[in-house]
């Protein structure tokens, strides 16, 4: 037999391709439909069964396109090129495809009259039948062109190989990728050239290749800032002129320059070739985002009821990525666990990359004013934070921070000066915030803290949480979330620590269906007393349906004791159900949930509705 030539080797996997797009069917209707069915018998090899079906045009247009007699011919005829390009994909070039209609062969010419005389309402059955036969194998794989040897071993193909056509394709991508990522910022891959030889049943594949010089970057030009200071954007950029070409590092460049939140595109691009130097110059362009953001937002929890909050946001006050942020919210509207309505008014004003890159400067002030059954507090809060980057997944924070205060428990009110030395550190690797569906969130706090005035003491506030979710069949549609929190103070007892720095639990962030701050030890009278140690966990199981419905079922437990060891308390266990709505942005939220334990002066039932996970 002659061998066959083909170049390009795509033909066969653009043919599969564009069956699964089917932008270029025709989709006209016929005056008089004719309605079939569509069987392909399977040939056991299941990557190739799901190909033939996706390729299929008798299926994907059966309902949408309606045809005639003879168009459903001429569609049953254009199948059968689709499903012989489909085995050539595969590597079964000696393959067949035989379909029949009504019983009948594409190629009966009797066939169209046969159908146009077939009742209308009459399905006929179209049937097909493919026979792989032997499947072909790579022969000989070579590569012309001054190749450096690490690139060539990107095409890892290897003569004995199976045929399949992508594992072809994907070679090429993988030289010419090879080549970029080595400097060749010019490089040319050509499409292979394949040579089928029938008798021995094997593909020769050759590929040509010009690697071009290898370049370095030349001048970088910045187009698009407004606001954004180019100074800032320069100390900001990860590549720099005289650098070897590496378009992972263009890349990397690049998403870091999306990260600020300054811009809503950035493209960094080469001009056409090189300049007089030999280098490569690059141009970064940026579309800068609004300069102003408004946000509002609303959450309901049946022990807080109602909160309101609203922001204002300047985020590039000054040209350098500088974030001004003022908020204010009406917290505490209607909720069981609340004496009346309270609020927060606070601005915080962030400047990026302080001092060295991957490190921020927050400076944030905040008066707040809160009624709760627990106790009354108005408060004045200002501090500062440096935050800093130590991997893409860990931060660490060190601040200080001043709060003066006066709090009311059990009708007695005393004032306070507190200086506190916030210490913490971070891990997320979850890349969700609203709808972690596998990895761990983790954070370590400590909070050494001065109190002055009415019994002046000094304590350490030391807290650890952990969430890690699950992701029980690699989908994300099924998730079982896990949480824990511990946390102690030391160095003053109960009544020493100020109300409002000791640790309650009950509610949404601890133990649900429980009110507000009612798990732990209470006054004769049920007002909750708040501890120096607290222990709690969660296991939450989240099932999505469909593409918008999802529901969870949950089980918290926690404990609060004025020890300061965790796990002295009694344990209070609540559980519950609860509905999502998921949207782009994130999960709408709403979870019912009772307690199990009896707790006093603790509820019946609590409600939750927000935006996001509950953790």
């Amino acid at each position: 037999m002659p061998n066959r030539r083909w170049t390009p080797l795509r033909t066969a996997l653009a043919l599969l391709l564009a069956a699964t797009l089917l932008s270029g069917t025709p989709r006209g209707r016929a005056a008089d439909p004719q309605p079939y069915t569509v069987s392909i018998a399977p040939t056991r090899i299941a990557a190739l069964d799901g190909a033939v079906h996706d390729a299929s045009t008798l299926i994907s247009l059966r309902d949408t396109a309606p045809v005639g007699p003879f168009a459903l011919v001429a569609r049953a005829r254009d199948d059968h090129t689709r499903f012989i390009a489909a085995l050539h994909s595969f590597g079964y070039y000696d393959g067949q495809v035989a379909i029949t209609v009504a019983g009948h062969p594409l190629d009966d010419p009797d066939l169209p009259r046969l159908l146009a005389e077939t009742p209308a309402a009459t399905k006929v059955a179209v049937e097909v039948a493919l026979t792989p036969g032997p499947l072909f194998h790579l022969g000989a794989v070579t590569l012309q062109g001054d190749v450096p040897p690490d690139a060539r071993a990107a095409l890892k193909l290897a003569t004995g190989q199976p045929a399949v056509a992508a594992d072809v394709l994907a070679a090429r991508g993988r030289l010419l990728s090879a080549l970029r990522n080595g400097g060749h910022a010019l490089a040319k891959v050509d499409e292979p050239v394949a040579t089928l030889h029938e008798a021995s049943r094997t593909l020769d594949v050759a590929f040509a290749a010009d690697p071009g010089p290898r370049v370095d970057l030349g001048p970088i030009a910045i187009t698009g800032n407004k606001r954004t200071n180019e100074a800032y954007l320069r100390r900001r950029l990860l590549i720099h002129q005289g650098e070897q070409f590496d378009p992972r590092a263009i890349e990397k460049a690049r998403q870091d320059l999306v990260a600020t939140g300054l811009f809503s595109t950035v493209q960094i691009t080469p001009p056409a070739g090189l300049d007089a130097q030999g280098q490569l110059p690059m141009q970064v362009a940026v579309q800068e985002l609004p300069l102003h953001v408004v946000s509002l937002g609303a959450a309901y929890s049946t022990d807080l009821g109602i909160s309101l909050n609203a922001s204002w946001s300047d985020r590039n006050l000054f040209g350098n990525g500088e974030n001004l942020t003022l908020s204010a919210a009406a917290t505490e509207l209607g909720g069981t666990a609340a004496l009346q309505p309270g609020y927060n008014v606070g601005a915080t004003l962030t400047f990026p990359d302080w001092l060295q890159r991957g490190q921020a400067l927050t400076l944030h002030a905040l008066a707040m004013q809160q009624y709760l059954i627990a106790y009354n507090q108005t408060a004045a809060i200002i501090g500062a934070d440096v935050v800093r980057s130590l991997t893409p997944e860990l931060t660490g924070s060190v601040g200080i921070a001043g709060e003066q205060e006066s709090i009311q428990q059990e009708g007695v009110t005393r004032g306070y000066t507190l200086l506190q030395l916030p210490l913490s550190l971070k891990f997320d690797n979850t890349h969700d915030l609203l709808n972690p569906t596998h990895g761990v969130r983790a954070a370590a706090l400590l909070t050494p803290t001065e109190s002055f005035g009415q019994g002046n003491s000094n304590f350490l506030i030391a807290q650890v949480s952990a969430s890690t979710y699950l992701d029980m069949f690699g989908d994300g549609r099924t998730v079982l979330a896990l949480r824990g929190l511990v946390g102690s103070v030391q160095g003053a007892t109960t009544f020493a620590v100020p109300a409002d720095q000791r640790f309650y639990a009950g509610g949404s962030g601890t133990v649900r269906g429980f009110l507000f701050q009612s798990v732990g030890p209470q006054f004769p009278d049920g007002v909750p007393i708040g501890g120096n140690a607290i222990d709690a966990g969660s296991v939450e199981l989240r099932q999505r349906f469909g593409a918008s419905y999802g529901a969870v079922v949950f089980v918290d437990a926690g404990q609060v004791s004025t020890s300061s060891a965790p796990f002295t308390g009694t344990p209070q266990v609540g559980v519950g159900v609860g509905a999502r709505y998921y949207t782009s942005f994130g999960p709408l939220r709403a979870d019912f949930a009772v307690p199990v334990t009896n707790q006093p002066h603790a509820g019946n039932f609590e409600v939750y509705i927000g935006i996001g996970q509950a953790f």
